[in-house]
């Protein structure tokens, strides 16, 4: 059963997260040769302030802090 797990800037729509699901398992059922059944697709939001990029977070990259 493959487990594939995606961590995301939080601020994507629910369509957004379904069709990032979506084609992850499509990806997973054609390279991998399994049922659509069998694999699991973990959705990780990482809060702005809490994803870093070099020495800065993408929040502070952003103007958001």
């Amino acid at each position: 059963m493959p487990i594939i797990n995606a961590a995301i800037l939080a601020g994507r729509t629910a369509d957004q997260k379904r069709a990032l699901i979506r084609e992850l398992a499509e990806g997973a059922q054609r390279a991998l040769g399994v049922r659509e059944e069998a694999v699991r697709v973990i959705i990780t939001e990482v809060a702005p302030d809490h994803w870093g990029v070099g020495t800065r977070s993408k929040a502070d990259l952003e103007g958001q802090a």
